[in-house]
């Protein structure tokens, strides 16, 4: 832990000398701000939550979570200091799990720094702020989601524009895995139970189900498996490149 936690501090120091940081956590807020208040018609609903909130934030996500991947191991092995990292007395692991955390703490920074937003839902109504935590905990879970796949792709490349490119594809992907739209393209011709798993791959329908306060275990187990299985996948990916 305490390798992890030393990689963990290293990365996320790395952000905040670089103007990446600012640059994005200014963009998340002003566009949040933008789709909850424009597009989601926030004061003309008159209702006292924050569901038109979080309910953007997966699309916001899609473009902005893998910003912030993009450049954990591309860059590493681009410059040839993943070589260096790699000769320090820390596993494959520790190195992975340090640099996935800091990226998810950097997302919880620039996601908590939202709350006058709940201030203000507060202050003109009286909001169930059960349900805004469980949104805040989705919103969390979605980000890390979204940067363990920005993880692995990151891990397969040395051209940050790539792992971008790659990311914000498979996270789409995911998004849209359980739309109609998808699944009627299957439903002609692939077994029923095929059309079931295909649709429940996807992000969009565990990600809502939590932020209309309906807090099924299994949503949140699907959303931790992703990361789990994304970040196992990008260690795999670090031992099989190492020294490439």
């Amino acid at each position: 832990m305490r390798a992890t936690a030393a990689i963990c501090k290293r990365e996320l120091i790395a952000y905040f000398t670089t103007p990446l940081a600012y640059v994005f956590i200014v963009i998340f807020l002003a566009l949040t701000g933008a789709v909850t208040f424009y597009f989601g018609a926030f004061f003309d609903r008159g209702q006292a939550d924050l569901q038109v909130f979080f309910s953007f934030h997966p699309w916001l996500y899609l473009f902005l979570i893998p910003a912030v991947g993009m450049r954990l191991w591309a860059e590493e092995r681009k410059t040839g200091t993943i070589e260096l990292l790699m000769t320090l007395p820390v596993s494959t692991t520790h190195a992975v799990l340090g640099k996935f955390l800091a990226s998810w703490i950097f997302a919880a920074i620039a996601l908590a720094l939202t709350f006058p937003i709940w201030i203000t839902v507060n202050y003109l109504g009286g909001p169930d702020n059960g349900v805004i935590v469980a949104g805040y905990i989705a919103s969390f879970l979605m980000a890390g989601a979204f940067l363990s796949i920005g993880c692995f792709v990151s891990a397969l490349t040395r051209n940050q524009v790539i792992a971008f490119v790659i990311a914000a594809a498979v996270c789409f992907v995911f998004m849209m895995s359980g739309l109609e739209l998808v699944l009627a393209a299957f439903k002609g011709w692939a077994p029923e139970f095929a059309v079931d798993l295909i649709a429940s791959l996807s992000f969009l329908t565990h990600f809502e189900g939590i932020i209309r306060g309906v807090v099924d275990i299994r949503d949140v187990i699907y959303l931790v498996s992703a990361m789990v299985i994304f970040l196992f996948a990008n260690r795999l990916v670090i031992d099989l490149k190492r020294g490439d």
